[in-house]
């Protein structure tokens, strides 16, 4: 009874999306109300991230049974959104139910329309990784046509699509996928450790490929620290700085400051989500380079955090969630004519140059690839010029590109920002003033 009569709410009360381009002067101004549910904040950036959209400002309230939530958006150029194609977008996928099923766009398992076999896979990283698996990969016969790969805390994890090369369509045949996956088992496991390696052919469904990974990892337990190499260089200075508090009764009160970079928040949400947190109210604010995010949430059961180790675990897990996608070492861009075994023949001439993927995004688009590798050498320090060189000429240096370095960036000023901005508003006459607020905008 409470399922239908939450279902003939969000009927008589449909959501509304204001995208508005004259209120703020270098952003977009994306207002969305609807009625509130469990999960619909991650839903609705995940609809910006699919248009690849920055936030750089959100206000977030979901307190009782409504959602209200205001975006400042830009593009990838930094400009205000004037592509009608991608505001009509924007507003179909918000306003209506069907839109809060995730874009085909970006997903992984056996898709209905069988066009690839999906594979996750995790296990310990270490130098040549990718590249041992792409090799077993080449050697069934498999194609890898789309491929994201993190690493974090010396765990590695990926969603690789491939098909079979000979008819371009999804693997069904049982036994062959079975020898895939055995075979695969076998490269992950590597050296013996405690962390057993896990090779998996993706469920039928749906599902956004990097919430998939955000889970994956999470599940291998990540968030866990280790120490580093001997000879690697860490700069601790860069590490996400999270505090949680419990400073409002019902409350825990959240703060993030770490540097700022496209679909930040959209990790962080996601792992609160699958940590089964609610954000209630929420704040964020980013700078020429910092982004600071505030969050006032409570467990799906409507506690706050009641102890220290729950507390600990809550900044283990957010941390991570903002140095999985970090763009470590220098930054590679390959962009070619596909073929069967390219991934496989440019990974292996990564590793004999002694190059470590850290992270990866492979696509095929029309016949054509366009692959971005963050490399390190195999310490995790940057890599010496001289062999970027060389790789170039091997693969040719049109067809790869040096982008960008994040290891030699230079570091940008400190900013600041104000600690609890929510703090004293709600202080002053706790949550009913900010339903008034709500009621009058």
């Amino acid at each position: 009874m409470d399922d239908e009569y939450a279902k003939l709410i969000r009927r008589m009360n449909p959501p509304r999306v204001v995208i508005d381009n004259n209120t703020c002067a270098d952003a977009t101004v994306i207002k969305v109300d609807s009625v509130n549910k469990h999960g619909i904040l991650l839903q609705v950036i995940q609809v910006l991230n699919d248009v690849n959209l920055v936030i750089k400002k959100a206000y977030i309230s979901s307190d009782g049974g409504w959602f209200m939530d205001v975006f400042n958006v830009i593009d990838c150029d930094g400009k205000k959104i004037r592509d009608k194609e991608v505001i009509d977008y924007i507003q179909q996928r918000l306003e209506t139910d069907a839109s809060f099923a995730p874009s085909l766009r970006s997903s992984v398992g056996v898709m209905p329309t069988e066009e690839h076999t999906s594979i996750e896979f995790t296990g310990t990283d270490r130098p040549g990784l990718f590249s041992e698996v792409c090799a077993v990969l080449a050697d069934l016969h498999c194609n890898v046509v789309n491929a994201e790969i993190w690493t974090h805390n010396d765990r590695a994890a990926a969603v690789v699509h491939v098909t079979d090369h000979s008819t371009g369509c999804a693997i069904k045949d049982p036994k062959r996928l079975s020898t895939i996956k055995e075979l695969l088992f076998n490269v992950l496991r590597g050296y013996d450790d405690f962390r057993k390696a896990k090779t998996s052919l993706s469920p039928p469904g749906i599902m956004n490929r990097e919430r998939r990974l955000h889970q994956i990892m999470f599940d291998d337990r990540d968030y866990e620290r280790v120490e580093k190499a001997v000879g690697r260089v860490e700069d601790k200075s860069s590490r996400p700085q999270v505090t949680v508090l419990n400073i409002e009764k019902d409350y825990t009160v959240i703060t993030m400051r770490s540097k700022d970079r496209p679909k930040l928040l959209f990790d962080i949400v996601c792992t609160l989500t699958d940590m089964q947190y609610v954000v209630f109210h929420g704040m964020v604010n980013t700078g020429r380079t910092e982004a600071y995010q505030e969050f006032y949430i409570r467990h799906v059961d409507g506690l706050p955090i009641s102890s220290e180790a729950e507390r600990e675990r809550v900044i283990q897990c957010l941390e991570a969630a903002i140095e999985r996608r970090a763009s470590e070492g220098l930054e590679l861009e390959l962009c070619t004519e596909d073929r069967v075994g390219l991934l496989s023949d440019i990974t292996r001439i990564f590793r004999e140059n002694s190059l470590s993927i850290k992270r990866a995004e492979i696509s095929t688009i029309g016949g054509k690839v366009k692959d971005t590798f963050y490399v390190t050498d195999v310490t995790g320090n940057p890599v010496d010029p001289k062999i970027i060189d060389s790789i170039r000429r091997q693969i040719g240096h049109t067809k790869l590109q040096v982008k960008h370095n994040t290891i030699l960036a230079p570091k940008p000023p400190k900013e600041t920002t104000t600690g609890f901005f929510l703090g004293n508003f709600f202080k002053a006459r706790t949550f009913q003033t900010f339903k008034l607020i709500r009621s009058y905008s």
